[in-house]
């Protein structure tokens, strides 16, 4: 009996000893599940449910039918964000043929500007607004904000606001913020928190590094996708295609 009973609580250390091993390696990895598919060259978090791209023309010429059409188990394209314009005066070579044809192939779209703290946040507004037309169903306008040039975080935060409380007034919705979480917190800070949050991080197999809520992850820049002749941003929205639904344009 006694050696019955010293087996059976050894199998049950083992089994707790396990447990908790099993734990601290879910808790280390963040609870993500990453599965690499050879389609898409890389390995894609599944815990999620929608995947998406970013483009610009460094993608050259995509076939937005063949990216819409891909589907590589339960993972397909979902949504796109396209490079619209770049401070004052510059605009994505690509945008216009990607915007119309992201929608013709039932890809949900997103528009975004790369912003200066160096130039009038105004005319960067004014810069998107001229090229960009966002119709119910498309993504929140994007401010990708991811360069200092030496300014100070106070300079940043005041021209960045500038701009996102001017795309509030123009699309009745609020922006969206790209950036990486080392500049959000020496620059923006708390006082964005309330933005929808973009955030890059990449290679790395669990959640990005951030205390607070993000909606949209950029994890990897080497992605594969028919269509694109090039590598490509994968990015994954946090939440179903009902939560998604519920940020789009109404």
């Amino acid at each position: 009996m006694i050696k019955k009973a010293w087996q059976s609580s050894f199998i049950l250390l083992l089994l707790l000893v396990a447990a908790v091993a099993a734990w601290c390696w879910y808790r280390n990895r963040g609870g993500i599940n990453f599965v690499h598919y050879s389609e898409f060259g890389i390995d894609l978090p599944v815990n999620y449910e929608m995947h998406g791209i970013d483009v610009s023309k460094f993608q050259q010429d995509i076939n937005w039918n063949a990216v819409g059409q891909m589907q590589v188990k339960k993972v397909r394209i979902s949504f796109a964000f396209i490079k619209a314009t770049e401070g004052i005066t510059r605009q994505d070579a690509s945008f216009k043929r990607n915007w119309t044809k992201c929608k013709d192939a039932g890809v949900i779209r997103g528009a975004y500007h790369f912003f200066y703290s160096t130039r009038d946040p105004l005319k960067q507004a004014i810069n998107f607004k001229n090229v960009v037309d966002l119709e119910p169903g498309d993504l929140p306008p994007v401010l990708d904000i991811e360069v200092s040039n030496n300014q100070p975080p106070a300079v940043i935060r005041s021209t960045a606001r500038i701009w996102l409380e001017e795309m509030e007034k123009a699309y009745k919705v609020k922006p969206i913020i790209y950036t990486n979480m080392k500049f959000y917190r020496n620059y923006l800070g708390e006082e964005f928190d309330d933005y929808p949050l973009w955030v890059a991080h990449y290679y790395v197999e669990k959640d990005p590094r951030t205390d607070r809520v993000w909606t949209f992850w950029q994890h990897n820049d080497r992605g594969r996708v028919d269509g694109i002749r090039t590598t490509v941003d994968f990015n994954v929205f946090n939440g179903d295609s009902a939560a998604l639904s519920k940020l789009l344009i109404p």
